[in-house]
Formats: C-alpha cells, structure tokens, sequence
C-alpha cells in the first residue's frame, strides 16, 4: 500500500510538473516569437518607408528607379550588419536587389498572389537557418515592388533552449527532494497502519491486552480509539467465553465427581453380596447404602433437570403470609427431626413472583439452614419492604457484619476504602447490589456460618462449603444454584451475609 501510494503521488506529481514547465516553455516562447515579430514588422515598416521616399525622389528626378535600387539600399546597409538579417527587393515576379549571396529563395510572384497592396505577409523559414521573414507591398504608384525582410531566431531560440534546460533541471531536482520528502512523511502517514497492523498481529497471537496510543483528533486518532475499543471488547467477550469454559469445564469435573462416589459404593457393595457370604442383615443395611446412593442420583439427576428447564416463568400477587406457612409447612417436619424451630415474621402483603418456584426457592435456603444449624437453634423468615431511602435495618446489618460506616445522605464507605456515591448502596459480600423500592426476603439461621471466600463460592453448582456433611446429608451441591437460577427469573439478586460462628442470612431482593 505505501509502495502503491508513493509511486502513484510522484508519478502524479511528475506528470504535472512537466507538463507545467512545458507549458511555461511554451508560453515564453510563444511571448519571445511575438516580441521578435513586433520587432522585425517596424523594422521592416522603417525600411521600407525610407525606401519608398527614395523612390519617390528618384521618380521626381526623372530617373530610373529600378537601375537606381542597389544605388538607394546602399543606405540600408547598417539593417543587414548582424549576418542574420537579410532583405530583398523584388519587381514583379523577380528580385531586383539582396543584401548578402544568398536570394530569399521564394518566388516573389507567389507573395502578389496571397497579399493585398497594403498588407505585410509575416512567417518563419527553417531553411537555411531558423527566420522570422516579413514581405510587404509598396503603394501606388510602386505597388509592382515588394520589399522582403527576415530577422534570424537563432539568439531568441538559444535563449529559450537556456531557459527550458534551466526549468527542467529544477524539474528534476524538486523532483528528487519531493521523493526523499514523500518517503518520509508515507513513512509518517502509514505508522499508524502497522501500529494497527503489529496490535492485530499481537490480538491474533492471544495476547488481548494490546491497545494503540491515541494522537491527536484526525481520521487516524479515531480509528485507533475505535481499534482500542474493539481491542476492549474483544478481550472482554474473550475472558468471558474463557470464564464460561472455565466454568463448564468445572462443572464437569464436579459432577464427574459426584457419580463417581456414589458408583463407586453401589458397585462395591453389589460387588460384596454376589461374592461374600452375608447374613440376612448385612443384606439388609448393604441394600440399605445401594438405596440410599441411588436415591442420592436420582435427586442429582431430578435437580439437574430442574436446573435445566427453568427458562421463563409466569408471575402474579403471591401472599407472603400463604407463602411462608406453605414453606414452613413443607419443611416442618425434617426441622422437627433435627430439634430446629421454623418461624416466619410478614413486614409486607404480597410479593410479585411464581408461587410454586418462590416455595422451591425458600425450601432450599431452609434446606441449607437445617444442615448448617446445630439442634435447638432457630431457623426465621422475615419479609420487607424498603422504598426510596430507606434501609435502617440494612445499615444495621452492614455495621454488625461488616463493619462499615454509614456516612452523609446514603453514602457508605468500605473499610478497604471501596466508596458508594449518591443514594445507590453497593454492597460487596457476595457481589451483589440493593436497589431502591424493593422487597427484601430473609432466610437466617444460628449455624456455623460461612468465611468470604465460601461465600464467593456457595453459588457455584457442586460446590460444598462442608463437602462430608453435605454427603451424609445426601446433598449434591445444586440448590443454590437452582436458587440464582430462579432469583435470577425473578430479576432480582440472592446475597449472602454470614461470618465463622455467628449464622448465615441469605437475603433475596426482589423489586417492586
């Protein structure tokens, strides 16, 4: 491309230059011939007056004027010093008189026929050199004489050549230095370009942090921020697809892991009753444990496929009080066998969502609760409204939690000095946001509680913050993330608020 433009600009700019000067040359030559030939026409006006008054004079005599024509040219003599100037004098079809050797050559006849009386014929002769000729009748009564005078081109012509040799000669040397110059500033022009090319060159190679320096407000500088923001993007659809694989592959991993111990147990103990000798009650407990692994899978199975199918939801005015009872209904009983109580404390009327995925959503985060909670502990649901500004209890949670200040008009400022501006709150326990006008509903236990790097975790599928507890208690790590899932359906946001020791909260935050 710079080869192309730089051989296309100077071969333009050649083509115009010369043409240029040409056409310079030409004009002066042009101008010099015309200067020339004003010239020669009042010489030969001067010559031919002084001529004709001799004649005159000669006629009044009485004399003979053409046997008297080399006796009156005599006085002309000083026209004919510079050996290019030559005139003539004709009568009739003949020259009666030339200064120098050589006749004019053309036939005199010729010039009565093309001009009248009173006109000059003006012309240029190359032959024997190069001649500006003048040929001019004389009047009545000597209209049968014609005087010829010619002017030689040789010094006008030599210093037109001069001229013409000088202007190309500067032709040429503007001509290199535009070259030398052309190289420098397409060298300049084009640096951008590999910039973009060597940055894509670096992209392509897998290296995304590659960006262009910004110069200036021209064509160039906005194709470089817009090379830098498609370079951004890029590198962030890049680090997402690679989160997302990475998150996959995970997923795989944790769930190849999952069956394999629950295969591993029921091949063992299969493998135990077809080749050892057993009582009838270690059959019974050893088909007890292939029971209990399958029952495992196919909850693993049950919740995958849940997991799987929720895609878009109905919603409607559920009660909160109706949903509340239905959920500590449900999970009643498994509360009862381990000596946890269920209570439940409405601070608002209804909630907008899907009443069989919201019962799913709260039985799950009770499930959890259950497992985490030693016996004779507490297990409470609450529900919330909180509009516009309003937050007392949330800025209580963050100062006993988390110790963080609560400062001015809404601002909350974090201890690693992380600020919140205006009257949004961010919060940073688990990546989530609270929103104005919203419904806030509350799963908290007593139990053992969770540090921040398990709560960076908890969502994730398989993920197990006690894995040997979670096993005994048949679980396979998939309810929170059904949980996300269907927070997620209800465009709202699941956090949660816990330390080691002191209980867990999960908050759902749904909007109004």
């Amino acid at each position: 491309m710079k080869k192309k433009t730089f051989l296309v600009t100077l071969l333009l700019f050649i083509v115009f230059l010369n043409s240029s000067m040409l056409i310079v040359s030409l004009v002066t030559l042009r101008e010099q011939i015309s200067a020339e030939k004003e010239k020669v026409l009042a010489e030969h006006y001067v010559i031919s007056s002084g001529i004709l008054g001799d004649m005159q004079a000669v006629k009044n005599r009485g004399g003979d004027v053409k046997a008297s024509m080399g006796e009156m040219m005599r006085n002309y003599s000083r026209y004919s010093q510079n050996r290019d100037n030559k005139f003539a004098v004709s009568c009739g079809e003949e020259w009666i008189w030339q200064s120098g050797e050589r006749t004019p050559g053309e036939n005199p006849g010729s010039f009565f026929a093309e001009i009248n009386q009173s006109e000059r014929m003006v012309f240029i002769r190359r032959e024997p050199a190069w001649q500006l000729c003048v040929y001019g009748r004389f009047p009545a009564p000597f209209q049968e004489y014609g005087l010829w005078y010619c002017s030689g081109l040789s010094d006008t012509l030599e210093s037109w050549r001069d001229m013409k040799n000088m202007l190309f000669t500067v032709n040429t040397v503007v001509t290199f230095l535009l070259a030398l110059f052309l190289v420098k500033f397409l060298d300049i022009l084009f640096r951008p370009l590999r910039e973009i090319s060597a940055a894509s060159r670096v992209i392509a190679e897998g290296d995304y942090h590659a960006r262009l320096h910004v110069k200036g407000k021209d064509e160039i500088a906005v194709m470089a921020d817009h090379f830098n923001l498609m370079a951004g993007q890029v590198e962030s659809h890049i680090n997402l697809l690679q989160e997302t694989a990475d998150r996959k592959q995970q997923f795989i991993d944790n769930f190849a892991h999952e069956l394999r111990t629950p295969l591993t147990a029921i091949y063992g103990y299969a493998e135990y009753l077809q080749k050892a000798p057993v009582t009838e009650k270690e059959r019974f407990e050893c088909t007890q444990f292939i029971l209990s692994e399958c029952k495992r899978l196919q909850n693993m199975a049950y919740q995958l496929l849940d997991l799987a199918a929720l895609r878009e939801i109905e919603t409607e005015n559920c009660p909160v009080e109706e949903l509340f009872r239905r959920v500590c209904g449900i999970m009643q009983v498994k509360a009862e066998k381990k000596g946890i109580a269920l209570s439940f404390v409405c601070g608002t009327e209804q909630v907008v969502g899907n009443m069989e995925l919201l019962i799913t959503l709260l039985g799950n985060l009770i499930d959890n609760a259950l497992k985490a909670s030693p016996e004779g502990s507490c297990i409470s649901l609450r529900a919330r409204e909180e509009r516009g500004g309003e937050k007392e209890e949330e800025d209580r949670l963050i100062k006993e939690k988390n110790g963080v200040k609560a400062e001015g008009s809404g601002l909350i400022e974090k201890k690693s000095g992380m600020k919140a501006e205006g009257s949004r709150l961010i919060e940073e326990r688990s990546g989530a946001k609270t929103e104005k006008d919203r419904l806030i509903l509350e799963v908290a236990d007593q139990g053992i509680g969770m540090t921040k790097e398990q709560i960076a975790h908890i969502k994730e599928a398989f993920y197990r913050v006690d894995k040997s507890r979670s096993r005994a208690a048949g679980g396979a790590g998939l309810g929170l993330s059904i949980c996300e899932r269907i927070v997620q359906l209800h465009r709202g946001s699941l956090m949660f608020i816990s330390e080691p020791g002191k209980g867990t909260t999960a908050q759902i935050m749904l909007p109004l």
